[in-house]
């Protein structure tokens, strides 16, 4: 069996022993329906259901695992083991009681680091599952054989939140394109600085025009700074020979 060492070994007893092992091909998301931590999670597996998940997540990103991932974890149907010996490793994830509510930036980050490391511990390819058996990353609802209740885990919002930022950043740092699962979103300072300087706005003396107001005021302050320096020069100049009239005049006094 594997254990995360990004998450707490909470080893469950006697499932983590008793139960059979698998392949892992598949890693499904779920919503736990409460606001838990993941020792909360533990004691209910524990001492309330014959029911597991492999990892359970907190909201401030606590990992939890309480099987190792190359056994049976029973939480979605039959993906958690498939004839073949085959299996999903699946994961609990703090929510509020409605599972309505988004991911914390915390529980994302997490669900991308564990991603990461299931696909460079057991291959488990970087792609949505296309089907029920298909190997991939997926989330409870997302076909109906692992959901046979026909419930919407793990929520709308954090559905959203797979498509959008969850799974593309599981590809992303696994392939080497970026380091966090933030970091795809986030301009760099130079791509800021050009944005600030070329904004536009509408031109109020002419409709229809607009200007870059920034842009402007960096010009004319470039135009008067010239001015200014010309200036200086010319003074420089006339003051230079205020100076050398000056020199004539005592040297002629000094020899009278």
């Amino acid at each position: 069996m594997a254990w995360y060492p990004g998450a707490k070994k909470m080893e469950l007893q006697p499932e983590s022993d008793a139960q059979p092992a698998i392949k892992p091909t598949q890693f499904i998301l779920h919503s736990i329906v409460a606001p838990w931590t993941p020792q909360r999670t533990y004691e209910y597996w524990r001492d309330s259901t014959n029911l597991e998940s492999h990892f359970g997540l907190g909201y401030d990103g606590s990992l939890g695992q309480f099987i190792g991932t190359e056994t049976r974890a029973d939480a979605q149907g039959p993906a958690n083991r498939r004839a073949d010996g085959t299996g999903a490793v699946s994961l609990e994830s703090a929510s509020n009681l409605q599972a309505s509510d988004p991911w914390t930036d915390a529980q994302v980050e997490a669900i991308v680091k564990l991603g990461v490391w299931l696909h460079q511990t057991h291959g488990i390819p970087l792609r949505v599952c296309r089907s029920a058996d298909d190997p991939g990353y997926g989330y409870h609802r997302l076909h109906s054989a692992w959901n046979p209740d026909a419930h919407s885990c793990p929520g709308d919002k954090r559905v959203e939140q797979f498509h959008k930022t969850v799974f593309p950043a599981i590809v992303a740092r696994a392939t080497g394109k970026s380091t966090s699962s933030k970091e795809d979103a986030m301009p760099t300072a130079k791509e800021i600085a050009e944005a600030v300087l070329t904004y536009r706005v509408d031109d109020p003396r002419t409709e229809g025009t607009a200007y870059k107001p920034l842009k402007s005021v960096l010009w004319w302050a470039g135009a008067d700074a010239a001015q200014a320096n010309a200036r200086v020069k010319e003074l420089e100049g006339q003051l230079a020979a205020v100076n050398a009239k000056l020199d004539r005049l005592i040297a002629a006094h000094t020899q009278g």
